[in-house]
């Protein structure tokens, strides 16, 4: 039960960060505001933007995303 319940929080982190990767606004998060998957998606956006202020270029970010735990 808890590997499933991480995988669902690795995954929305991943999509958060691909997201965000992709120029959409951190308002685009698809989950309910205050649930934890939200907060999972909205950290992986926040890094990813970190990520891209910080130069990482696209190959960066697509072996980022795909090394994601």
């Amino acid at each position: 039960m808890k590997k499933h319940k991480r995988d669902l929080a690795n995954r929305s982190y991943s999509k958060g960060y691909q997201a965000s990767v992709q120029g959409r606004s951190l308002s685009t998060c698809p989950y309910t505001i205050d649930s934890i998957m939200a907060y999972h998606w909205s950290r992986g956006w926040r890094e990813g933007r970190e990520d891209f202020w910080s130069g990482f270029n696209q190959q960066a970010f697509q072996q980022k995303v795909s090394n994601l735990p």
